[in-house]
């Protein structure tokens, strides 16, 4: 989806759901777990779909649920069209494998990406949208912020898209946040602010389930 900025220019988002991880605390299938009336990947999907994005690609990794769950859901709510399944071979690696997946596979025109990840099913509809207008700003990066803390999902420009491609293990874009931030502080970035944080008071932003009992809080 293009989206119009303030400016009167023009960007081209995409979102990526990090889905590849074996859930190992959780005891395995945590992202095809029952929840609420579908599954736990359910969640991530419908944010996702509701952020200004032209497509949504959901990586996938050790669960060979994951797939089709996520074309379930599309198929259920009319957006097939807009899914695209990537697999990622080296997804025991760790979480850097998945997003590394992520955006090699993102096409040529694209800006930005929102950053979903796949075990957390409470982010509202309402953030993906408010991001996208923060990065209008002239930022390199958008997230949602209580009290001062950061949570998902997180919105990426193209600038940051290369140190997202060099992330190793078990590594989550966070180092690429903090790593925004040291940079613009040495002025060697020119961007308004190094991250556009958008204030709200919904906790869905850091819920996320790692052990079975989570998912009674949802």
């Amino acid at each position: 989806m293009v989206v119009a900025t303030e400016a009167g220019a023009s960007s081209t988002l995409e979102a990526i759901i990090l889905a590849g991880g074996a859930g190992s605390r959780f005891g395995g299938g945590k992202l095809t777990a029952p929840w609420r009336d579908g599954v736990v990947l359910d969640g991530a999907l419908r944010a996702a779909f509701a952020a200004p994005v032209r497509s949504v690609m959901v990586v996938t990794g050790a669960d060979p649920l994951v797939a089709p769950a996520a074309r379930a859901w599309a198929r259920a709510h009319g957006q097939s069209p807009r899914l695209r399944l990537i697999h990622a071979p080296d997804h025991a690696e760790g979480m850097a494998a998945t997003l590394r997946a992520g955006i090699a596979a993102l096409p040529a025109d694209v800006d930005a990406a929102f950053i979903f990840l796949g075990d957390m099913p409470l982010i509202p509809v309402t953030i993906p949208p408010r991001l996208a207008e923060a990065l209008a700003s002239g930022a390199l990066a958008a997230a949602p912020v209580f009290e001062g803390r950061r949570g998902h999902p997180v919105l990426f420009s193209r600038a940051l898209f290369k140190a997202l491609a060099a992330l190793k293990g078990d590594e989550g874009a966070r180092s690429v946040l903090r790593e925004a931030d040291r940079k613009f502080l040495s002025a060697s970035l020119s961007a308004a602010v190094p991250v556009a944080l958008v204030e709200t008071e919904d906790l869905g932003i850091f819920s996320d389930v790692d052990f079975p009992c989570d998912l009674s809080s949802g």
